[in-house]
Protein backbone atom coordinates (compact mmCIF):
# COMPACT_ATOMS: atom_id res chain seq x y z
CA UNK A 1 0.00 0.00 0.00
CA UNK A 2 1.46 3.26 -1.15
CA UNK A 3 1.76 6.46 1.06
CA UNK A 4 -0.68 7.84 -1.26
CA UNK A 5 -3.24 5.41 -0.43
CA UNK A 6 -2.74 5.39 3.19
CA UNK A 7 -3.09 9.79 3.17
CA UNK A 8 -6.52 9.53 0.83
CA UNK A 9 -7.89 6.76 3.43
CA UNK A 10 -7.41 9.36 6.38
CA UNK A 11 -9.04 12.45 4.20
CA UNK A 12 -11.62 10.37 2.83
CA UNK A 13 -12.97 9.30 6.21
CA UNK A 14 -15.00 12.50 7.28
CA UNK A 15 -14.55 11.84 11.06
CA UNK A 16 -10.72 10.82 10.65
CA UNK A 17 -10.42 13.88 7.77
CA UNK A 18 -11.63 16.88 10.14
CA UNK A 19 -9.71 15.16 13.27
CA UNK A 20 -6.94 15.08 11.14
CA UNK A 21 -7.02 18.91 9.79
CA UNK A 22 -7.87 20.17 13.35
CA UNK A 23 -4.69 18.20 15.15
CA UNK A 24 -2.82 20.17 12.03
CA UNK A 25 -4.10 23.40 13.09
CA UNK A 26 -3.73 23.21 16.93
CA UNK A 27 -0.39 21.16 16.86
CA UNK A 28 0.97 24.44 14.84
CA UNK A 29 -0.42 26.65 17.08
CA UNK A 30 0.63 24.54 20.01
CA UNK A 31 4.51 24.23 18.43
CA UNK A 32 4.98 27.52 17.92
CA UNK A 33 3.79 28.86 21.41
CA UNK A 34 6.35 26.33 23.32
CA UNK A 35 8.85 27.83 21.80
CA UNK A 36 7.68 31.17 22.36
CA UNK A 37 7.07 31.02 25.79
CA UNK A 38 10.57 29.69 26.87
CA UNK A 39 12.15 33.04 24.69
CA UNK A 40 9.41 35.07 26.57
CA UNK A 41 10.45 34.31 29.87
CA UNK A 42 14.97 34.38 28.79
CA UNK A 43 14.06 38.00 27.69
CA UNK A 44 12.09 38.99 31.09
CA UNK A 45 14.33 37.69 33.34
CA UNK A 46 17.59 36.74 31.73
CA UNK A 47 17.18 33.22 33.25
CA UNK A 48 18.13 29.94 31.19
CA UNK A 49 16.83 27.70 34.10
CA UNK A 50 13.12 29.66 34.39
CA UNK A 51 13.25 29.39 30.61
CA UNK A 52 13.35 25.41 31.29
CA UNK A 53 10.50 25.43 33.53
CA UNK A 54 8.29 26.47 30.82
CA UNK A 55 8.72 23.14 29.62
CA UNK A 56 8.44 21.24 32.91
CA UNK A 57 4.85 23.61 33.90
CA UNK A 58 3.45 22.14 30.52
CA UNK A 59 4.98 18.44 31.26
CA UNK A 60 4.22 18.51 35.33
CA UNK A 61 0.31 17.23 35.15
CA UNK A 62 1.27 14.66 33.00
CA UNK A 63 2.38 12.79 36.50
CA UNK A 64 -1.52 13.10 37.12
CA UNK A 65 -2.33 11.70 34.07
CA UNK A 66 -4.55 8.60 35.28
CA UNK A 67 -6.62 10.53 38.14
CA UNK A 68 -7.26 13.30 34.91
CA UNK A 69 -7.98 10.56 32.21
CA UNK A 70 -11.19 10.13 34.94
CA UNK A 71 -12.76 12.80 33.50
CA UNK A 72 -12.52 11.55 29.64
CA UNK A 73 -14.75 8.92 31.37
CA UNK A 74 -17.50 10.14 33.20
CA UNK A 75 -18.63 13.15 30.37
CA UNK A 76 -19.13 12.69 26.78
CA UNK A 77 -16.22 13.14 25.10
CA UNK A 78 -17.26 15.67 22.24
CA UNK A 79 -18.63 18.36 24.13
CA UNK A 80 -15.62 17.97 26.38
CA UNK A 81 -13.25 18.56 23.89
CA UNK A 82 -15.29 21.32 22.49
CA UNK A 83 -15.22 22.91 26.08
CA UNK A 84 -11.79 22.25 26.51
CA UNK A 85 -10.19 23.62 23.12
CA UNK A 86 -12.65 27.16 23.66
CA UNK A 87 -11.51 27.03 27.31
CA UNK A 88 -7.85 27.29 26.26
CA UNK A 89 -8.14 29.96 23.70
CA UNK A 90 -9.89 31.82 25.97
CA UNK A 91 -6.94 31.52 28.98
CA UNK A 92 -4.00 31.91 26.02
CA UNK A 93 -5.62 35.54 25.88
CA UNK A 94 -5.06 36.72 29.76
CA UNK A 95 -1.16 36.19 28.42
CA UNK A 96 -1.57 39.93 27.00
CA UNK A 97 -1.14 40.84 30.73
CA UNK A 98 2.51 39.44 30.82
CA UNK A 99 4.68 42.38 30.44
CA UNK A 100 7.36 42.16 32.83
CA UNK A 101 8.96 39.90 35.42
CA UNK A 102 6.38 40.51 37.52
CA UNK A 103 3.92 39.12 35.89
CA UNK A 104 5.68 35.38 35.71
CA UNK A 105 2.89 34.07 37.76
CA UNK A 106 0.42 34.62 35.40
CA UNK A 107 2.62 32.95 32.65
CA UNK A 108 3.29 30.10 34.18
CA UNK A 109 -0.13 29.76 35.75
CA UNK A 110 -1.55 29.67 32.32
CA UNK A 111 1.18 27.25 30.85
CA UNK A 112 0.13 24.77 33.92
CA UNK A 113 -3.62 24.73 33.37
CA UNK A 114 -2.52 24.57 29.87
CA UNK A 115 -0.77 21.31 30.18
CA UNK A 116 -3.26 20.03 32.29
CA UNK A 117 -5.92 20.53 30.06
CA UNK A 118 -3.87 19.06 27.75
CA UNK A 119 -3.52 15.80 30.08
CA UNK A 120 -7.64 15.55 29.85
CA UNK A 121 -7.63 16.17 26.12
CA UNK A 122 -5.52 13.75 25.44
CA UNK A 123 -7.38 10.26 26.18
CA UNK A 124 -10.71 12.36 25.25
CA UNK A 125 -8.97 12.55 21.77
CA UNK A 126 -8.05 8.96 21.74
CA UNK A 127 -10.97 7.82 23.30
CA UNK A 128 -13.57 9.09 20.86
CA UNK A 129 -11.47 8.42 17.36
CA UNK A 130 -11.85 4.95 18.62
CA UNK A 131 -15.57 5.27 18.23
CA UNK A 132 -15.69 7.74 15.07
CA UNK A 133 -13.11 5.99 12.95
CA UNK A 134 -12.93 2.69 11.40
CA UNK A 135 -10.51 -0.10 13.12
CA UNK A 136 -8.26 -0.39 10.35
CA UNK A 137 -7.72 3.06 10.31
CA UNK A 138 -6.67 3.26 13.70
CA UNK A 139 -2.60 2.46 12.53
CA UNK A 140 -3.02 4.75 9.57
CA UNK A 141 -4.25 7.79 11.59
CA UNK A 142 -1.86 7.35 14.34
CA UNK A 143 1.30 7.44 12.31
CA UNK A 144 0.03 10.25 10.12
CA UNK A 145 -1.21 12.09 13.75
CA UNK A 146 2.62 11.72 14.25
CA UNK A 147 3.64 12.98 10.85
CA UNK A 148 1.56 15.48 11.49
CA UNK A 149 2.64 16.67 15.13
CA UNK A 150 6.33 16.34 13.94
CA UNK A 151 6.02 18.37 11.08
CA UNK A 152 4.52 21.24 12.55
CA UNK A 153 7.53 21.14 14.70
CA UNK A 154 9.77 21.88 11.73
CA UNK A 155 7.72 24.94 10.38
CA UNK A 156 5.86 26.04 13.56
CA UNK A 157 8.76 27.37 15.54
CA UNK A 158 10.16 29.25 12.86
CA UNK A 159 6.73 31.01 12.61
CA UNK A 160 6.46 31.62 16.36
CA UNK A 161 10.09 32.96 16.89
CA UNK A 162 9.23 35.21 13.83
CA UNK A 163 6.29 36.53 15.39
CA UNK A 164 8.05 36.98 18.95
CA UNK A 165 10.66 39.20 17.54
CA UNK A 166 8.04 40.96 15.77
CA UNK A 167 5.09 41.64 17.55
CA UNK A 168 6.20 39.51 20.82
CA UNK A 169 4.73 36.99 22.81
CA UNK A 170 1.30 38.31 23.46
CA UNK A 171 0.44 37.81 19.77
CA UNK A 172 2.14 34.40 19.42
CA UNK A 173 -0.35 33.47 22.38
CA UNK A 174 -3.07 34.73 20.27
CA UNK A 175 -2.13 32.61 17.25
CA UNK A 176 -2.24 30.21 19.84
CA UNK A 177 -5.71 30.50 20.84
CA UNK A 178 -7.04 31.25 17.22
CA UNK A 179 -5.84 27.28 16.57
CA UNK A 180 -7.35 25.87 19.47
CA UNK A 181 -11.14 28.18 18.52
CA UNK A 182 -10.35 26.41 14.90
CA UNK A 183 -10.25 23.42 16.43
CA UNK A 184 -13.60 23.32 19.15
CA UNK A 185 -15.53 24.69 15.25
CA UNK A 186 -13.60 21.46 13.54
CA UNK A 187 -15.15 19.19 16.24
CA UNK A 188 -18.34 20.61 16.34
CA UNK A 189 -18.68 18.80 12.77
CA UNK A 190 -17.45 15.42 13.84
CA UNK A 191 -20.39 12.72 13.48
CA UNK A 192 -19.93 10.83 16.99
CA UNK A 193 -22.96 8.98 18.86
CA UNK A 194 -21.96 9.24 22.46
CA UNK A 195 -24.33 7.23 25.29
CA UNK A 196 -24.49 9.10 28.03
CA UNK A 197 -21.70 7.81 30.39
CA UNK A 198 -23.14 5.48 33.48
CA UNK A 199 -23.17 7.31 36.91
CA UNK A 200 -20.34 6.67 38.77
CA UNK A 201 -20.59 4.12 41.44
CA UNK A 202 -17.20 4.39 42.98
CA UNK A 203 -14.63 7.37 44.06
CA UNK A 204 -12.75 8.89 42.20
CA UNK A 205 -10.24 7.03 43.27
CA UNK A 206 -11.83 3.72 42.87
CA UNK A 207 -12.44 4.59 39.10
CA UNK A 208 -8.75 5.49 38.41
CA UNK A 209 -7.67 2.71 39.91
CA UNK A 210 -10.15 0.53 37.42
CA UNK A 211 -8.16 2.54 34.38
CA UNK A 212 -4.48 1.27 35.82
CA UNK A 213 -5.82 -2.24 36.64
CA UNK A 214 -6.99 -2.58 33.45
CA UNK A 215 -4.02 -1.56 31.64
CA UNK A 216 -1.77 -3.50 33.59
CA UNK A 217 -3.36 -7.04 33.56
CA UNK A 218 -3.57 -6.94 29.89
CA UNK A 219 -1.08 -9.39 28.47
CA UNK A 220 -0.55 -7.55 24.94
CA UNK A 221 -0.49 -3.84 26.54
CA UNK A 222 1.59 -4.48 29.52
CA UNK A 223 4.59 -5.21 27.73
CA UNK A 224 4.03 -2.61 25.10
CA UNK A 225 3.41 0.35 27.53
CA UNK A 226 6.41 -0.82 29.39
CA UNK A 227 8.59 -0.90 26.35
CA UNK A 228 7.56 2.36 25.51
CA UNK A 229 8.22 4.08 28.61
CA UNK A 230 11.51 2.57 28.58
CA UNK A 231 12.75 3.40 25.04
CA UNK A 232 11.67 7.13 26.14
CA UNK A 233 14.08 6.94 29.28
CA UNK A 234 17.07 5.30 27.23
CA UNK A 235 16.36 8.00 24.23
CA UNK A 236 16.15 10.93 26.99
CA UNK A 237 19.45 9.95 28.40
CA UNK A 238 20.70 9.53 24.36
CA UNK A 239 19.54 12.97 23.88
CA UNK A 240 21.78 14.60 26.78
CA UNK A 241 24.68 13.79 24.95
CA UNK A 242 23.84 15.48 21.77
CA UNK A 243 25.96 18.88 23.03
CA UNK A 244 28.99 17.02 23.46
CA UNK A 245 28.28 15.52 20.32
CA UNK A 246 28.39 18.24 18.86
CA UNK A 247 31.60 19.32 20.30
CA UNK A 248 33.24 16.44 19.20
CA UNK A 249 32.47 17.39 15.98
CA UNK A 250 33.47 20.79 15.92
CA UNK A 251 30.71 22.09 15.31
CA UNK A 252 28.89 25.34 17.54
CA UNK A 253 25.94 24.66 19.44
CA UNK A 254 23.50 25.94 16.66
CA UNK A 255 24.42 22.67 14.79
CA UNK A 256 21.81 20.68 17.02
CA UNK A 257 19.08 22.55 15.31
CA UNK A 258 20.56 20.50 12.36
CA UNK A 259 20.48 17.01 14.44
CA UNK A 260 16.66 17.61 15.02
CA UNK A 261 15.70 18.39 11.74
CA UNK A 262 16.90 15.21 10.34
CA UNK A 263 15.20 13.61 13.39
CA UNK A 264 12.08 15.06 12.77
CA UNK A 265 12.30 14.25 9.22
CA UNK A 266 12.52 10.55 10.18
CA UNK A 267 9.35 11.32 12.19
CA UNK A 268 7.24 12.47 9.85
CA UNK A 269 8.53 9.38 6.65
CA UNK A 270 7.11 6.66 9.92
CA UNK A 271 4.16 8.47 10.07
CA UNK A 272 3.06 8.12 6.70
CA UNK A 273 3.79 3.90 6.51
CA UNK A 274 3.31 3.13 9.84
CA UNK A 275 -0.48 2.06 9.20
CA UNK A 276 0.65 -0.65 6.35
CA UNK A 277 3.57 -1.81 8.31
CA UNK A 278 1.04 -2.36 11.76
CA UNK A 279 -0.95 -4.47 9.39
CA UNK A 280 1.58 -6.25 8.05
CA UNK A 281 4.35 -6.69 11.40
CA UNK A 282 1.30 -6.08 13.90
CA UNK A 283 2.07 -4.07 17.03
CA UNK A 284 4.75 -6.21 18.78
CA UNK A 285 6.78 -6.77 15.52
CA UNK A 286 6.37 -3.62 14.33
CA UNK A 287 7.24 -1.62 17.84
CA UNK A 288 10.17 -3.94 18.24
CA UNK A 289 11.72 -3.27 15.26
CA UNK A 290 11.58 0.58 16.22
CA UNK A 291 13.36 0.03 18.58
CA UNK A 292 16.14 -1.94 17.54
CA UNK A 293 16.50 0.35 14.55
CA UNK A 294 17.14 2.97 17.01
CA UNK A 295 19.36 0.70 19.25
CA UNK A 296 21.57 0.93 16.40
CA UNK A 297 21.27 4.34 15.38
CA UNK A 298 22.00 5.61 18.92
CA UNK A 299 24.86 3.21 19.07
CA UNK A 300 26.58 4.92 15.76
CA UNK A 301 26.28 8.29 16.77
CA UNK A 302 29.48 7.67 18.51
CA UNK A 303 31.43 7.39 15.37
CA UNK A 304 33.09 10.99 15.07
CA UNK A 305 31.85 11.34 11.51
CA UNK A 306 29.42 13.99 10.57
CA UNK A 307 27.17 11.86 7.09
CA UNK A 308 26.99 8.97 10.35
CA UNK A 309 25.79 11.33 13.31
CA UNK A 310 23.42 13.21 10.47
CA UNK A 311 21.38 9.25 9.34
CA UNK A 312 21.91 8.22 12.73
CA UNK A 313 19.31 10.94 13.60
CA UNK A 314 17.03 10.33 10.79
CA UNK A 315 17.02 6.57 11.62
CA UNK A 316 16.35 7.51 15.06
CA UNK A 317 13.77 9.33 13.79
CA UNK A 318 12.27 6.56 11.98
CA UNK A 319 12.72 3.98 14.40
CA UNK A 320 11.35 5.88 17.96
CA UNK A 321 8.11 6.84 17.07
CA UNK A 322 7.08 3.08 16.23
CA UNK A 323 6.52 1.42 19.94
CA UNK A 324 4.77 4.75 20.74
CA UNK A 325 1.96 4.55 17.48
CA UNK A 326 2.11 0.83 18.59
CA UNK A 327 1.01 1.06 21.97
CA UNK A 328 -1.53 3.50 21.62
CA UNK A 329 -2.98 2.28 18.66
CA UNK A 330 -3.57 -1.20 20.26
CA UNK A 331 -4.66 0.71 23.80
CA UNK A 332 -7.39 2.31 20.94
CA UNK A 333 -8.31 -1.48 19.82
CA UNK A 334 -7.80 -3.72 23.20
CA UNK A 335 -9.38 -1.51 25.74
CA UNK A 336 -13.67 -0.92 26.37
CA UNK A 337 -14.62 2.51 25.85
CA UNK A 338 -16.34 2.99 29.10
CA UNK A 339 -11.98 2.51 30.51
CA UNK A 340 -10.68 4.04 27.38
CA UNK A 341 -9.69 7.62 28.68
CA UNK A 342 -7.95 6.49 32.38
CA UNK A 343 -6.52 3.75 30.76
CA UNK A 344 -4.91 6.07 27.70
CA UNK A 345 -4.12 9.04 30.40
CA UNK A 346 -2.31 5.93 32.25
CA UNK A 347 -0.25 4.75 29.32
CA UNK A 348 0.69 8.21 28.81
CA UNK A 349 2.01 8.69 32.41
CA UNK A 350 3.84 5.27 32.10
CA UNK A 351 5.79 5.96 28.72
CA UNK A 352 6.51 9.89 29.16
CA UNK A 353 7.41 10.26 32.56
CA UNK A 354 10.48 8.33 32.26
CA UNK A 355 11.55 10.57 29.89
CA UNK A 356 11.60 13.54 32.55
CA UNK A 357 13.68 11.48 34.69
CA UNK A 358 15.70 10.03 31.99
CA UNK A 359 16.98 13.79 31.11
CA UNK A 360 17.77 14.46 34.37
CA UNK A 361 19.69 11.33 34.69
CA UNK A 362 21.66 11.74 31.12
CA UNK A 363 22.63 15.58 32.50
CA UNK A 364 24.50 14.00 35.23
CA UNK A 365 26.25 11.34 33.47
CA UNK A 366 27.04 13.00 30.49
CA UNK A 367 29.61 14.94 33.39
CA UNK A 368 30.55 11.59 34.42
CA UNK A 369 31.21 9.32 31.57
CA UNK A 370 32.32 10.23 27.81
CA UNK A 371 29.43 10.58 25.67
CA UNK A 372 31.22 7.21 23.52
CA UNK A 373 30.75 4.87 25.85
CA UNK A 374 27.10 6.55 26.97
CA UNK A 375 26.17 5.95 23.18
CA UNK A 376 27.25 2.28 23.11
CA UNK A 377 25.57 1.09 26.15
CA UNK A 378 22.19 2.76 25.53
CA UNK A 379 22.44 1.39 22.42
CA UNK A 380 22.89 -1.96 23.68
CA UNK A 381 19.64 -1.31 26.66
CA UNK A 382 17.70 -0.68 23.45
CA UNK A 383 18.12 -3.76 22.36
CA UNK A 384 17.45 -5.73 25.27
CA UNK A 385 14.40 -3.82 24.94
CA UNK A 386 13.50 -4.45 21.78
CA UNK A 387 14.22 -8.38 22.28
CA UNK A 388 12.43 -8.35 25.61
CA UNK A 389 9.30 -6.75 23.72
CA UNK A 390 9.25 -9.24 21.00
CA UNK A 391 9.60 -12.53 24.16
CA UNK A 392 7.04 -10.90 26.43
CA UNK A 393 4.72 -9.91 23.45
CA UNK A 394 5.12 -13.61 21.79
CA UNK A 395 3.85 -14.88 25.44
CA UNK A 396 0.98 -12.25 25.77
CA UNK A 397 -0.39 -13.30 22.67
CA UNK A 398 -0.70 -16.42 23.25
CA UNK A 399 -2.55 -15.68 26.15
CA UNK A 400 -4.96 -13.82 24.62
CA UNK A 401 -8.50 -14.79 25.06
CA UNK A 402 -10.17 -15.16 21.61
CA UNK A 403 -12.18 -11.97 21.66
CA UNK A 404 -8.94 -9.98 22.30
CA UNK A 405 -7.07 -12.08 19.95
CA UNK A 406 -9.71 -10.99 16.79
CA UNK A 407 -9.58 -7.63 17.75
CA UNK A 408 -5.71 -7.80 17.33
CA UNK A 409 -6.26 -9.54 13.62
CA UNK A 410 -8.49 -7.38 12.73
CA UNK A 411 -5.47 -4.88 12.46
CA UNK A 412 -2.68 -7.38 12.06
CA UNK A 413 -3.81 -9.97 9.96
CA UNK A 414 -0.62 -11.83 9.72
CA UNK A 415 0.45 -11.50 13.77
CA UNK A 416 -1.79 -12.63 16.31
CA UNK A 417 -0.03 -10.25 18.31
CA UNK A 418 5.31 -2.85 18.27
CA UNK A 419 8.43 6.72 20.32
Amino acid sequence: MTTNWTVTRILRDRNAGLYFVGLVVSAFGSSAMNLAAGVWVKDLTGSNGLAALCVFAIWAPTLFGPALGTIADRVRRKPLLIWTNLGLAALLLALFGVHSRAGLWLLFTVLFVYGTTIVVQDPAESALLATVVDRDLLGDFNGLRMTAVEGMKLVAPLTGAGLYAAFGGPTVAALDAVTFALAAGLWLFVRAHEERPERPTGTWRTQTAEGVRELWRHPLLRPLVLAGGATMFLASLSSSTTYALVDALGHAPTYTGVLYTAQGAGSVAVGLVSGPALRRLGARRFGAAGIALTAVAVAARAVPSDPVVLASSAAIGLGLPCVLIAAFTAVQGELPGPLLGRATATANTLIFTPNVIGLAAGAALVELADYRLLLVLIGLALLTTSASLALLGTGASRAQSPASADRTSARSPSDANPA
